[in-house]
């Protein structure tokens, strides 16, 4: 009798021990899934800006400018920019995640397939909505993969770090640095104009609205997911 109310017990641990194994299973998927397509969207979000032609992001115009000198694709200029990026963390003892490492490529691929698929757009009335999709989509796709919990974009580290080794405020830092970038992305030829000024105040109020949609339930044993830092502190192109 003993015998069989040992084995009974254990075979409902072992059914527990499995429900919650696939729990944690469903919950990885669902954070993965969430990181890529945050970091796809992010990547078309771009593309949109630089359809519209109105003004880009601060990265953006950064980018658009290398891309303009050196004949590279923006994409590729993101992809590069990212990467050099990623290397300045190395001195501010940042460690990178799978997010991390993955924005660096993700981005810049769906932005170039993006612009690859849309056609070209002269008239305000397309240029226009462009513009608006495109600002709304990157406050999406800054909530979707920021929520997922995998770590910031290389950008945002930069400033997180900077924060950390300076003692400086990250508002702080991150507007002496996305000056920086805008001045260089500009003289270089980047897209400086009303839809670098309306990204510039919307894109906080978007990203913390959408964390808040995408923001993930506890994991299945009870533990909170948590990122490295404080990403929601610092919304930046990523």
């Amino acid at each position: 009798m003993h015998q069989a109310t040992t084995t009974t017990g254990g075979h409902v641990l072992s059914t527990q021990g499995d429900f919650l194994q696939r729990l944690k299973q469903g919950h990885l998927i669902r954070r993965l899934s969430q990181l890529y397509i945050g970091l796809a969207l992010y990547g078309a979000s771009a593309a949109l800006l630089v359809e519209a032609g109105l003004g880009l992001e601060p990265w953006g115009v950064l980018h658009q400018g290398v891309a303009e000198r050196t004949g590279l694709t923006i994409g590729v200029v993101s992809i590069v920019v990212g990467a050099v990026v990623l290397l300045l963390w190395i001195p501010l003892r940042q460690r990178p995640g799978l997010g991390t490492v993955s924005n660096v490529f993700v981005v810049g691929i769906a932005m170039d397939g993006t612009l690859a698929l849309l056609p070209e757009t002269h008239s305000l009335a397309v240029r226009i909505p462009l513009l608006l999709a495109g600002v709304v989509l990157n406050g999406v796709a800054t909530g979707l993969y920021i929520a997922a919990r995998f770590g910031p974009g290389p950008r945002d580290g930069l400033m997180t770090g900077l924060h950390r080794r300076t003692g400086r405020s990250i508002r702080l830092m991150r507007t002496a640095v996305e000056i920086a970038v805008v001045v260089t992305g500009f003289t270089l030829g980047g897209t400086v104009g009303a839809g670098t000024v309306l990204y510039a105040l919307s894109i906080g109020p978007l990203a913390q609205l959408f964390l808040r949609v995408f923001a993930l339930p506890p994991a299945s044993d009870g533990s909170t997911v948590v990122a490295t830092g404080q990403p929601e502190r610092a919304i930046l192109r990523s």
